[in-house]
């Protein structure tokens, strides 16, 4: 007989038929394999239980204290960093083409940590208060 979809059947033994539990007093009737008594046994009994499991994972997990601002800030640069730089003027655009700034979108602000030791004209950049007074120090001006 050839083989069609028609005629395919599942080997003998391959399939076994579901196991109906709590249908009458037979094998699995009367309590249905769940014990005699208790919140387990009663309908709707199990579903209260997971409360109790879910309280313990949620005293294992830390608590995250604190917030994310929703305020954007500008990108910061240490004088540091700009003094190591061969550049005569400092601007966003000037900073990000040499890598110091990966994103000018929301601004560059000039942070007043490390040493300047040579003057620089800084155009369109924030500019903190030490940094300014290392930045014209040095013999350098700030244009806004």
């Amino acid at each position: 007989m050839p083989m069609t979809l028609h005629t395919i059947k599942p080997s003998p033994g391959s399939r076994k038929r579901k196991l109906r539990v709590g249908r009458g007093l037979a094998r699995r009737g009367a309590m249905s394999g769940r014990g005699t008594k208790g919140q387990r046994a009663r309908s709707g009994g199990k579903s209260g239980l997971k409360v109790k499991g879910l309280r313990q994972t949620l005293l294992r997990i830390p608590k995250s204290r604190g917030f994310k601002s929703p305020v954007v800030k500008a990108a910061t640069v240490s004088l540091r960093d700009v003094n190591d730089v061969s550049l005569k003027v400092i601007s966003p655009s000037s900073l990000k083409k040499i890598g110091l700034v990966k994103e000018t979108r929301y601004g560059v602000k000039i942070l007043g940590t490390g040493a300047l030791t040579k003057a620089l004209t800084v155009k369109g950049c924030q500019v903190t208060q030490s940094a300014k007074k290392q930045i014209e120090a040095a013999g350098g001006t700030i244009a806004s």
